[in-house]
């Protein structure tokens, strides 16, 4: 089977941008419930590589990103794969909250440097529909020189993961809603719980046009270092066999710039991948310049784009007629409750997706498409499982 073309580097454009017109292009984005809502529009390209725009209701602002897989999918690896996406949001949002609540305890925090592994399981069958994506606690390393106590230390950082807006879709558990439309047309859900809501389709209107940035916002380092991990991947095309039993690990370091902005510095260990860097900032209504991608639109962004890997999975497993396919999806988050000042845990609504294929398939086909997507994701299986942060502070 000839590999899919290599449509991100074959682009004029760079590939990641903050969008200049995005009055012009159908992104409506959804009134805000709580602090910020997120609408990401998601559309395949060839292969696993896959088009977002995402964009925030509370500062107006919308990026495009893409997204590729690597050998493990067949992939060209010629940009970050969706759950690095939400690594690199969720990383961001703990600096955000940290560097908050030392900030309103006039605290010092010096080096400081957080690292960060997230794990998630794939077991079972495609064939037999026992495949089944999971999602495993996440370890964060908070480094740093302070001259507070160690117990007063390790309050103020738990208390800002906490604060977190991601903390809502990981405490608890808050299974995803879905819309699903075959050519156009609404069917039933399947066994995926169905939203209570209008279908958002697919934007449609001009192309979007890049705001110049002298920033690389998303860049590609070479490949991750070697980690032994349990149950883990390496071959080509490994991700595609029908009996799996896998552990994946992404890990990510972020430190803070001298101009404000976060970087971060994504390893794929499991299966092992390219390392990229990402470049973070809040918009101005979060207090900062809205430069690069702020962090709950990184987190969107990695739902939505994990969600659509296994569309194009399953199509490509079971050799199913699915030329095109996209997805409207919306994130519902609070504030932080430092960077915010609500004095609050995080919290976050269930994901609400709208998914669009085009396929001459039947409705149950499509049904069980969209089904076994969500059951294969690992990112819907890290909203509706309960988790918590392994969390360890470490002076330097």
């Amino acid at each position: 089977m000839l590999k899919s073309p290599d449509l991100i580097g074959a682009e004029s454009t760079p590939p990641f941008y903050k969008v200049a017109n995005p009055g012009d292009i159908g992104l409506d984005l959804p009134a805000i419930r709580h602090g910020d809502a997120v609408r990401t529009w998601v559309n395949a390209l060839a292969g696993f590589q896959k088009e977002a725009l995402v964009g925030s209701t509370r500062s107006g602002a919308v990026w495009r990103l893409v997204s590729d897989e690597g050998g493990y999918l067949d992939g060209h690896d010629a940009a970050p794969c969706p759950l690095s996406f939400l690594s690199a949001g969720m990383v961001a949002s703990y600096m955000n909250e940290i560097l908050a609540l030392a900030a309103q305890q006039d605290v010092e925090l010096r080096k400081l440097r957080l690292i960060q592994n997230n794990y998630y399981t794939m077991q079972g069958s495609m064939r037999k529909r026992t495949m089944t994506g999971g999602a495993l606690p996440v370890e964060l390393e908070v480094e740093c020189e302070s001259d507070l106590s160690d117990a007063a230390l390790q309050e103020l950082v738990a208390n800002a993961v906490h604060a977190s807006p991601l903390n809502g879709l990981m405490r608890g558990k808050l299974p995803s809603l879905f819309t699903l439309s075959r050519n156009g047309t609404q069917i039933e859900t399947g066994e995926a719980i169905a939203l209570d809501a209008p279908v958002v389709g697919d934007p449609s209107g001009d192309a979007p046009r890049a705001t110049p940035s002298d920033l690389a916002l998303i860049t590609r380092e070479g490949m991750s270092p070697k980690k032994d991990v349990a149950k883990g991947t390496a071959g080509a095309a490994t991700s595609l066999t029908d009996e799996q039993d896998r552990t994946l690990n992404p890990g990510v370091i972020c430190t803070l710039r001298e101009d404000g902005i976060k970087e971060v510095e994504q390893h794929l260990y499991s299966p092992h991948g390219s390392v990229f860097r990402y470049l973070s900032e809040e918009a101005e209504p979060a207090g900062g310049q809205g430069r690069a991608p702020d962090a709950v639109s990184l987190i969107s962004a990695g739902i939505a784009f994990c969600f659509m890997t296994q569309f194009g999975r399953m199509a490509s497993m079971e050799k199913l007629d699915l030329p095109h396919y996209a997805i409207v999806q919306d994130t519902h988050f609070s504030l932080g409750g430092a960077s915010g000042g609500t004095g609050q845990a995080g919290s976050a609504d269930p994901v609400e997706t709208h998914v669009h294929l085009q396929t001459s398939e039947s409705d149950a086909v499509a049904q069980d498409m969209l089904d076994v997507s969500e059951r294969t994701c690992f990112l819907h299986a890290f909203c509706r499982t309960d988790l918590k942060t392994k969390l360890k502070v470490t002076r330097v």
